[in-house]
């Protein structure tokens, strides 16, 4: 065979080669809407405006937080566009949002939208899309629910496990309490009084001598505090969002009422209820916490919060360290990136939810020792442990040991 030969079937196989080679490298990358080789959209819904406005801080922080990673370079060479709406915590504009994001600006995902109602309104919806609904801001018990919602996953520890918890407390240290509960009327504050109850068991009924439900479109709810007091309970449970929490503590202090006082972790935050509550208002109540108090000196030297500390300092400084929302935001963007990260190449929608389903033992760094996230495709509730917390002076002091609500068996 003539060496001209020869040598033109080697170049045709190097070609070849080349080519399946370049074919692979297209091949292992994998894309759904919303990614490309240089992006990652990313859609989001806040209260920017309307009752819950408070929580607005938390679309903020994740903005300013991907900022900082696109700007050490992005994810796997790929530029998060952050995409966040306002929804002024109202289901149907919820509604309109998410088909906004998804059929029109064609998000890879919507992560982190708040609210429980709102997210209810699009439950169905994202599943029926087969969108990733990731990381819900709320911590209601049906997000922990792959077999019928696989395309959805909650966050922080859910609202019954959290109501437990202070059931457990209140069974050992005031057994023959009389209780009194404020609700929103919604899935959001039921699924709280559901968890006190179940906690409970047997002497709920004999308990909880008053309860009472409100609506987020009312301007104040000191009529049900004056209610509650007037019942003759001495262990009042306030299941409220920032802007009602805020008033039932001023109020209750106004009127002499003294009772040993629960708050849902979703309105413990220093600088949007406690402060403007007033700090001499607020002694004693006790709340839960998974997070780390950024006004807490015993953690000035923690490596984690450190890097917390640079990233307000650096990337947002209007960031409120007294704002327990700011460090929530920050903890579950950390959370989203970590997933991403995971994912390589291959951004379909399907892997960014085995991703979030494959979490082990993840720590954003800012979350409470003996605290972490773990995720399985059978188990879709990422944090299940907390430890009570109770407020004294200007801020929340931890005591007794992490514990988890879940139900034993």
């Amino acid at each position: 065979m003539h060496r001209s030969s020869i040598s033109a079937i080697a170049m045709a196989a190097v070609v070849v080669l080349l080519s399946t080679m370049s074919t692979d490298a297209v091949a292992q990358k994998k894309y759904n809407a919303g990614a490309t080789d240089t992006e990652i959209k990313i859609g989001n819904i806040m209260p920017y405006s309307g009752p819950a406005s408070a929580y607005g801080v938390i679309g903020k922080t994740e903005q300013a937080y991907f900022a900082k990673i696109n700007a050490e370079g992005g994810i796997n060479g790929r530029k998060i566009n952050f995409i966040s709406y306002d929804d002024a915590y109202s289901p149907p504009k919820t509604v309109e949002q998410a088909r906004k994001l998804v059929e029109s600006d064609e998000v890879l995902l919507i992560f982190n939208s708040l609210g429980t109602p709102p997210n209810s309104a699009i439950h169905e919806y994202m599943n029926s899309k087969k969108v990733p609904q990731l990381f819900v801001a709320t911590g209601a018990t049906k997000w922990d629910d792959p077999k019928n919602f696989p395309w959805t996953i909650g966050w922080q520890p859910n609202y019954q496990s959290e109501a437990r918890i202070y059931a457990k407390y209140i069974l050992r240290e005031k057994p023959n309490a009389k209780i009194a509960v404020l609700y929103q009327n919604d899935d959001y504050g039921k699924d709280y009084l559901k968890g006190l109850k179940d906690g409970l068991g047997a002497k709920a009924a004999s308990m909880i001598v008053a309860e009472e439900s409100y609506e987020t479109s009312e301007p104040t709810i000191n009529n049900h505090i004056v209610r509650l007091h007037s019942s003759g309970a001495d262990v009042f449970f306030n299941i409220t969002t920032p802007k009602f929490a805020a008033q039932a503590i001023k109020k209750a202090f106004l009127i002499g009422w003294k009772p040993t006082h629960f708050l849902n972790n979703v309105s413990a935050s220093i600088g949007s209820v406690i402060k403007p509550a007033g700090f001499e208002h607020s002694q004693g109540i006790i709340s839960a916490a998974y997070l780390k108090d950024a006004l807490d000196p015993q953690w000035k030297d923690d490596k984690g919060m450190k890097a917390y500390y640079d990233f307000l300092e650096n990337d947002f400084p209007e960031g409120n360290r007294a704002d327990g929302s700011v460090i929530y935001g920050y903890n579950v963007a950390r959370t989203l990136v970590e997933v991403l990260q995971k994912c390589g190449d291959n951004l379909t929608r399907e892997n960014i939810m085995k991703q979030a389903a494959s979490l082990k033992e993840f720590s954003s760094g800012t979350l409470l020792p003996g605290i972490a996230i773990n995720t399985s495709p059978q188990d879709f509730a990422p944090i299940q442990r907390m430890q009570l917390m109770r407020f004294k002076g200007e801020r929340w002091e931890l005591f007794g040991d992490v514990i988890s609500g879940e139900v034993s068996g």
